[in-house]
């Protein structure tokens, strides 16, 4: 998140962000959920894709993302972020790949 800037995403029409869920299944506190908050401002009409891993519980901080981009007016790829328990397996480094190749077209 150190190198990301909200102005850059300002002119796009598509971007994808993924954290990993941190401790009751919330957004890292320190960079990522500024950065969010920063987005929500900025995100009306865009066309983004969530993804993130948790450790336990159940991934509900993707399904609350989700809602929250939404209603700052996102438009969430698919109507789903991605989400996998623990480090991602090769099947879900491959529905990444599918789910960024599907994001390309709406930056043209």
């Amino acid at each position: 998140m150190g190198d990301a800037s909200v102005e850059e995403l300002k002119n796009a029409k598509c971007f994808a962000l993924g954290c990993p869920a941190m401790g009751a299944e919330v957004l890292e506190e320190v960079e990522m959920e500024p950065f969010v908050s920063e987005v929500e401002g900025i995100a009306s009409g865009k066309m983004i894709t969530l993804f993130g891993s948790y450790g336990w519980g159940d991934g509900q901080r993707i399904r609350d993302w989700t809602d929250r981009m939404s209603k700052c007016g996102a438009k969430v790829l698919n109507g789903e972020g991605l989400i996998c328990q623990e480090t991602p397996d090769e099947r879900t480094i491959a529905e990444c790949e599918a789910v960024g190749k599907q994001l390309q077209p709406f930056n043209l």
